[in-house]
């Protein structure tokens, strides 16, 4: 289902794009392209691509190759921004690190094409889920280390991905740095998402007071991989205003309204509350 808000001086459409990405990278690139078009078609103004929309894969030695790519994937990204006059945040991607590695990194460009933000994810997903389905993300990607605010026509875009989500700490770095939207591309679990998706999403967004735009992987994966999906557009008070509930891929559309969040901010001033 999707709430329509209404539009304030400078608010953004924001689509969330659900994607089933798989192991061969221009296969990614073109349904992106494909659904990025989708996007404008409806009046996108900001598009979020999921986590790892330019490849999933189990095999390490594919990403690395995926990686040397990473100029090539860095000029799609702009080209598509600036063709089609849009805020583009770009998911993750792999990018050459050291040691054998890759960062999981999210680039993102503005509507001229210009090269905005990279993120590289700081939390890495080292767990056991249960079911026989284990991972460890360190073993083959470099950890960042830096949170990453982009300012954006008159607010501010909070970079996240995925298992940051479980640490609320970053996020509260980013609201007391201005953030009112956060954006976290995603490749979650079956297990954890059924559990924990929806819960942790909501928490990020009411203890902010900000709107999380969550687009994600969904269905299954070479290597027998399978990911949750539900793409989410959550407002600032915890509301699911948009979500995709079917395993396909898809555009997940709602307008914000910013000013929403000053607003909520001023009544329910929380931020200002804290103490350590």
């Amino acid at each position: 289902t999707t709430e329509i808000y209404p539009l304030s001086l400078h608010d953004a459409l924001p689509i969330s794009l659900q994607m089933n990405s798989g192991d061969v990278m221009d296969e990614n690139l073109a349904v992106a392209d494909g659904l990025i078009g989708q996007a404008v078609e409806f009046g996108a103004e900001l598009v979020v691509l999921p986590e790892n929309f330019s490849l999933m894969t189990g095999d390490h030695e594919v990403r690395l190759v995926a990686a040397q790519r990473g100029q090539e994937v860095r000029r799609f990204l702009s080209e598509l921004a600036k063709k089609h006059c849009i805020s583009l945040v770009g998911g993750s991607i792999p990018l050459a690190s050291t040691e054998g590695k890759v960062t999981n990194s999210c680039l993102m460009y503005g509507a001229d094409g210009e090269f905005l933000a990279r993120y590289d994810k700081i939390h890495l997903f080292d767990v056991d889920v249960g079911r026989g389905e284990s991972y460890q993300e360190s073993a083959r990607t470099t950890a960042g280390s830096q949170p990453v605010l982009v300012p954006l026509h008159n607010t501010q875009v909070g970079l996240t991905i995925c298992y940051d989500m479980r640490f609320p700490e970053l996020f509260r770095t980013l609201s007391e740095r201005g953030a009112e939207v956060f954006t976290v591309p995603s490749a979650f679990t079956v297990p954890t998402g059924q559990a924990h998706w929806h819960v942790l999403l909501r928490c990020r967004a009411i203890e902010n007071l900000a709107w999380i735009i969550a687009p994600a992987q969904a269905g299954c994966h070479p290597g027998g991989r399978e990911t949750f999906g539900h793409s989410l557009i959550i407002d600032p008070w915890g509301e699911v205003v948009a979500e995709q509930t079917e395993p396909t891929t898809q555009v997940v559309l709602a307008d914000i309204d910013l000013q929403s969040v000053r607003d909520k901010r001023r009544r329910f001033p929380v931020l200002t509350h804290r103490r350590l």
